[in-house]
């Protein structure tokens, strides 16, 4: 395992991320309604709100009535449907006396076409044979391509970003798509941008180089499928869990991975978790809070939200009392106290029914929690393959201590989860 030589923030390592969709957040989608819900999210327990892209829309070529978040036609200002720039620096500053921090999204490849770069600097865009502006993908074509192999575009952008870091007070970028950047331009861009604070840096890939000097954190996207697959029928517990570890024994370390069963793209593309995942929900959530890596919450996942919302229009998300709060608020809570769950090893726990067991453990020092899911129809009665883990703990989720032993079987509902917590506990 090789070693990030990312100078890494300390206060995101027990953090759940909950990203931020404005427009679909409240009826009128600007943030001044949205503080109404920092109360809600900070009773939630989630630590980094990371804000969907806050900046205006292209209009030329745009998509559906409102375009997409990722069209941006102004880095250095505000959507003026979400408010005005003295608005979200207002925000930034209620939400860190809440304790939490912020990040936002940050599209580095590619603008609008009628950004004013297309006029001020033609020479940033990629162009086509006949020296005309281009997606980068056929079917993006609402967007224009950047071009990275020009040096003052890397100057101009980490201005930019470098500019909310001063004028906000944000503590860093979730970076849209960020392995169609080069990666020695983001290795440029927290080196210079660290000089002004502290960050943390989110990218959208999968890519392990961006690890090494530029991000805290990738996207686990292979967890993601295979956690559809286990809701699908087409692989079962043991097939994930050997996938999950396959993924984390190579991820360099220091670097976390983001663990998620939806998002924006997720959600509007391919369906909500609920869609999704069905009655494997609940487990799988409790995997992505469990597993080694920092846990994302989507808009409205915490309100049970079980529909697709539209990228393009407006579609304000139904807020409703849902037991995924409740299991949500538990999640966050162990994450934020329990140092097992920042980001140490996890050892694979064997049983005598691995293909509906999914079962781990996690250990720091004298802390230790055990994570045992049924991902069957069924319940399953089965015995534990394991060396010191009798002992005892508390249930986090019956709230209640219990004696465990290798040796007694151990009985789960369908599609039900424990969660183990071993202490001192004085009886």
């Amino acid at each position: 395992m090789t070693k990030s030589k990312v100078n890494h923030t300390d206060w995101s390592k027990n953090l759940t991320i909950y990203e931020v969709n404005l427009r679909q957040y409240t009826k009128s989608g600007t943030i001044k309604e949205f503080e109404n819900h920092l109360p809600r999210l900070k009773e939630l327990g989630v630590g980094i709100l990371w804000f969907m892209p806050v900046h205006p829309i292209g209009e030329k070529n745009r998509k559906g009535t409102l375009g997409s978040y990722y069209s941006t036609s102004d880095y250095a200002a505000i959507n003026p449907e979400f408010g005005t720039f003295d608005d979200f620096k207002s925000l930034v500053v209620k939400i860190h006396k809440l304790g939490m921090y912020v990040i936002i999204d940050w599209v580095a490849n590619h603008t609008a076409w009628d950004h004013h770069w297309t006029k001020d600097h033609p020479d940033f865009y990629t162009k086509d044979e006949q020296g005309n502006f281009k997606p980068p993908f056929p079917k993006w074509e609402d967007v224009i391509d950047l071009n990275y192999n020009n040096p003052e575009l890397w100057d101009k952008m980490i201005g930019q970003m470098e500019f909310w870091i001063r004028e906000t007070n944000i503590d860093g970028f979730r970076c849209d798509m960020a392995h169609l950047v080069p990666t020695l331009f983001w290795n440029k861009a927290r080196l210079e941008l660290e000089k002004v604070k502290p960050l943390f840096m989110l990218a959208e890939s999968e890519n392990h180089d961006l690890l090494e000097y530029a991000f805290d954190s990738i996207y686990n996207w292979k967890l993601l499928h295979a956690m559809n697959n286990v809701a699908a029928g087409k692989i079962n517990a043991s097939d994930l869990i050997q996938i999950a570890k396959n993924e984390f024994d190579s991820l360099p370390a220091n670097s976390a991975y983001l663990n998620f069963t939806s998002n924006h793209d997720e959600n509007s593309w391919q369906g909500s978790a609920k869609e999704r995942l069905h009655y494997f929900l609940e487990p799988l959530t409790v995997l992505t809070f469990t597993l080694p890596g920092i846990p994302l919450i989507y808009s409205g996942q915490e309100a049970g939200n079980y529909r697709r919302l539209k990228f393009f229009d407006k579609d304000e998300i139904e807020w409703k009392e849902d037991k995924m709060s409740r299991l949500y608020q538990k999640l966050t809570q162990l994450k934020k106290k329990n140092p097992a769950l920042w980001n140490a090893d996890f050892n694979i726990i064997e049983t005598d029914a691995p293909e509906n067991i999914l079962a781990f453990s996690r250990t720091q020092g004298k802390d230790q929690i055990m994570i045992i899911l049924n991902l069957s129809y069924n319940e399953q009665e089965f015995y534990f393959k394991c060396k010191k883990l009798n002992g005892t703990y508390k249930d986090i989720f019956k709230n209640q201590l219990i004696e465990f032993s290798c040796h007694k079987p151990m009985k789960i509902s369908a599609l039900g989860y424990r969660v183990l917590e071993k202490k001192n506990y004085i009886h």
